[in-house]
């Protein structure tokens, strides 16, 4: 989004709160993401290793391959029709004993083991180089005028080997700061497979950077006021990621220091966090929402509470269902709430106050960089929502990070 589009600046503040990595991205004074990793590095999405089959289910059109003993991963078979082999038996389709690169594209999630694709993503700022998918795609948020020129700059590098996705950051790009990470992303995709075959089973042959320096790659810049942290070794290391990746955004990076104001206590990081992993989330009219994620879905309950705005009660509901729309959207992306989401607002009869709520609810939902779609409201008057899943939802990250602490 164009700064003259986005009159709310940005901050990008990464510090260490009680054995983890706490990365928060706020917006005039209030937190919209939060990102949640043990100091201790366990990640797996995104790495990339030489698997083993373990299992072909054929019933199912899936397989089991296993990126380290006893670790095995769900790999689909409909969506990896070209594997990356680096050792193939016999067998003309994929077999039991084959080792083929594979990257992470999932997360395990309770009882869910993590996914790997043979469709391989480097990720840069601006672009995503891709194996396994060779169009040349574009961020939905980018206008038509800025496709249209951006194709042309990308179009030269189309290859049948790779595809490449230009994401929305790439706007205020150059074409010689593209040309330049581009290059850098064909470095990484020929290192990785020209390297494997001679890489031994369970190798990790490229390693994602850490959540936190991701977020640095993943956040719309042209808003961005700053990155801010108070610990000597995450500023050495977001240095030296800016430094290598991201030299332009280098000036925005600053160390904060005060000991008898630390940075998670100044912005209030501890409270938003307590407040991010909580069923109930207050809104200013006295209404308030209640969040409860389930293993298949996530169900938001409109409430109006202490809410007693209003003469008219139609009226009065719309007015809560409105605040409550924006503050769900802020809450899906800051929670990271993924999959099928079902909201039930509070009935109105009046068919056009249901189609101004959908019309605000569909904006909002928008605004996330994470692609969520606003599907339909059923009979019984509940929205559908469905919101693509980048990473695990915070609670998880939070859990998880806590437990690696103890």
């Amino acid at each position: 989004m164009k700064l003259a589009e986005n009159t709310v600046t940005e901050k990008l503040l990464i510090t260490k709160l009680e054995g983890n990595i706490v990365t928060a991205l706020m917006r005039g004074g209030q937190v919209i993401e939060f990102r949640c990793e043990p100091v201790k590095d366990n990640r797996l999405l995104g790495n990339i290793y030489v698997g083993r089959v373990r299992d072909v289910v054929k019933n199912i059109q899936a397989a089991f391959i296993e990126i380290g003993k006893g670790m095995p991963c769900y790999y689909s078979l409909d969506e990896n029709k070209t594997p990356l082999y680096t050792k193939k038996s016999a067998a003309k389709t994929l077999a039991q004993g084959d080792e083929l690169l594979v990257q992470v594209s999932r997360e395990s999630s309770k009882s869910k083991a993590p996914s790997v694709s043979s469709c391989l993503n480097f990720t840069g700022k601006y672009l995503v180089l891709t194996s396994g998918n060779t169009r040349v795609g574009f961020s939905q948020k980018l206008t038509p005028l800025e496709k249209k020129r951006l194709r042309e700059w990308i179009e030269p590098y189309r290859n049948e080997q790779y595809g490449i996705v230009v994401r929305t950051n790439a706007r205020n790009a150059g074409q010689a700061e593209l040309e330049q990470e581009l290059e850098a992303l064909l470095g990484e995709y020929r290192r990785v497979t020209e390297t494997a075959p001679h890489r031994t089973c369970f190798s990790l042959v490229y390693e994602t950077p850490r959540d936190y320096l991701t977020a640095l790659r993943d956040t719309y810049t042209s808003g961005l006021e700053s990155i801010v942290t108070d610990d000597r070794e995450l500023y050495a290391s977001v240095k030296e990621y800016l430094s290598v990746h991201q030299p332009g955004d280098l000036p925005l990076l600053k160390f904060y220091e005060d000991g008898l104001l630390p940075l998670n206590k100044l912005y209030s990081l501890e409270k938003s966090l307590k407040e991010a992993l909580a069923q109930k989330v207050w809104l200013k009219s006295g209404a308030y929402l209640v969040i409860q994620p389930t293993e298949a879905l996530t169900v938001i309950d409109v409430n109006t509470g202490k809410c007693t705005q209003g003469k008219y009660q139609q009226e009065t509901f719309l007015k809560i269902n409105l605040e409550a729309c924006r503050e769900i959207a802020r809450q899906l992306r800051l929670r990271n709430v993924s999959g099928i989401i079902i909201v039930d607002f509070i009935n109105m009869e009046e068919k056009d106050y249901q189609g101004q709520l959908l019309k605000e609810f569909e904006r909002f939902l928008k605004q996330d960089p994470v692609k969520s779609t606003l599907v339909d409201i059923t009979p019984l008057g509940l929205v559908e929502v469905t919101r693509k899943k980048v990473r695990k939802p915070l609670s998880e990250q939070f859990s998880q990070s806590h437990s690696a602490t103890i």
